[in-house]
C-alpha cells in the first residue's frame, strides 16, 4: 500500500493511504499531459475510461496518447477491443477495477483518465443491480423533491440504510432515487449494488478552462486530426469491413468523415459540423461532471504552470 504525508489525518495523526485518482473533464481541455506528469510524478499508471479509445485503430479521432505519450508511463485499456466486439460499462468496471488493484498491489497508484463520465459513475458506486425499475415510484420520488425538496429523499434514505445516505451527497438526486427504489425492490439489491465497485475512494481532479478557449482549442484540435489523416484512418476501417453504422464508428469524427465519403455531406460540412458537434458533446461532459459535487476543479495553468513538478502539492494546497 502507497502512503503519503499529504493526507495525513490530522485527528488521528497518522499516514493515510494514497487515494486512487480520477481526472476528469471536457474534450481537449488537457488531461492526457497533466496524467502523464502526475503520473510521473506520484510513480503512477494510466487507466483510461474513455468509451472510444478502447478501440483499435480509432486514434486520430479519439485523440489516442501516442505511442511516445504511452511509453512515458504505463497505460492501460487503450485498444482492447475491435470495432464490432461489444464493450459496456458492465464490463469496463470488472476490467478496470481488476487492473487498479494489480497496480496497487505493485506499489503504484492508478490514475484514471478520461472523459465517459458513466463509465466513471459505474467504477465509482457501481452498476444498477437486478431490480428493474418501477417507473410509478420514481415518477412518485420526483414529485415529492419538487414538493418538498432534496432534503426529503435523503431523509427517506436515511431510513431505508442510514449508512447509504451518509454516501451520498444531498444534491445528488440521481443515487438518491435510485437507491431508494433498489431498497424498496429488494432487501438483497443493495448488497448486489456495492459489490464490485470504488465508492468514496477515488480522488477526482477536475480540469476545466473558460468556453470559449476550450472551444477555440476545439477547433484548432479538429484541424490538426484532419492534417493528421483522419480521413485515411476511417477509409482504412472501412476497408477492414467494419460497418458506418457501428457503435464506434458512429461517434464524433468518425461518423463525419463516412458522411462525407458517402456523399451526404461536402467537405466543408463535414469539418464544421465534426467542430460543432464535439463542442457540443464537451458542453455535455462538464454539465455531466460539474453535478458531482466531489470533483476538485483547478485550470491546467493551475497545476502546471512554471513546471510540472510538484502537481500533487499544488491540488492540495500544501505549502
Amino acid at each position: 500500500m502507497i502512503y503519503i504525508k499529504a493526507l495525513r489525518d490530522k485527528k488521528n495523526s497518522h499516514l493515510m493511504p494514497f487515494p486512487t485518482i480520477a481526472i476528469v473533464g471536457p474534450t481537449a481541455v488537457g488531461k492526457t499531459n497533466l496524467s502523464i506528469l502526475l503520473a510521473k510524478e506520484l510513480n503512477g499508471e494510466i487507466i483510461n475510461f474513455d468509451s472510444m479509445q478502447i478501440y483499435k485503430g480509432f486514434d486520430i479521432g479519439t485523440a489516442k496518447p501516442s505511442k511516445e505519450e504511452r511509453s512515458i508511463v504505463p497505460h492501460h485499456l487503450f485498444d482492447i477491443r475491435e470495432a464490432d466486439e461489444p464493450f459496456d460499462a458492465a464490463e469496463f468496471v470488472t476490467i478496470a477495477i481488476r487492473r487498479a488493484n494489480c497496480i496497487r498491489r505493485r506499489g503504484k497508484v492508478p490514475i484514471f483518465v478520461g472523459g465517459t463520465g458513466f463509465y466513471l459513475r459505474s467504477l465509482e458506486y457501481g452498476l444498477d443491480p437486478a431490480p428493474s425499475r418501477d417507473p410509478a415510484l420514481r415518477q412518485w420520488l420526483k414529485n415529492m423533491m419538487k414538493e418538498k425538496g432534496r432534503n426529503f429523499l435523503w431523509q427517506l434514505l436515511y431510513e431505508l440504510n442510514p449508512k447509504k445516505a451518509q454516501e451520498i451527497h444531498i444534491n445528488d438526486t440521481y443515487r438518491l432515487i435510485r437507491n431508494i427504489e433498489i431498497l424498496i425492490a429488494s432487501n438483497n439489491a443493495q448488497k448486489e449494488y456495492d459489490k464490485e465497485c470504488l465508492r468514496s475512494q477515488l480522488f477526482k481532479i477536475g480540469l476545466i478552462r473558460p468556453r470559449k478557449e476550450l472551444y477555440e482549442i476545439i477547433n484548432k484540435r479538429v484541424d490538426i486530426m484532419i492534417d493528421q489523416g483522419l480521413l485515411d484512418e476511417v477509409k482504412s476501417l472501412l476497408l477492414k469491413g467494419y460497418s458506418p453504422n457501428l457503435k464506434p464508428m458512429r461517434s464524433i469524427g468518425y461518423k463525419h468523415m463516412v458522411e462525407y465519403l458517402s456523399g451526404s455531406l461536402s467537405w466543408h460540412e463535414a469539418i464544421y459540423q465534426m467542430k460543432r458537434d464535439t463542442r457540443h458533446y464537451a458542453k455535455r461532459q462538464l454539465t455531466w461532471f460539474k453535478s458531482d459535487p466531489t470533483i476538485r476543479w483547478f485550470t491546467p495553468e493551475e497545476l502546471m504552470l512554471n513546471g510540472s513538478s510538484r502537481i500533487w502539492r499544488k491540488i492540495n494546497r500544501i505549502n
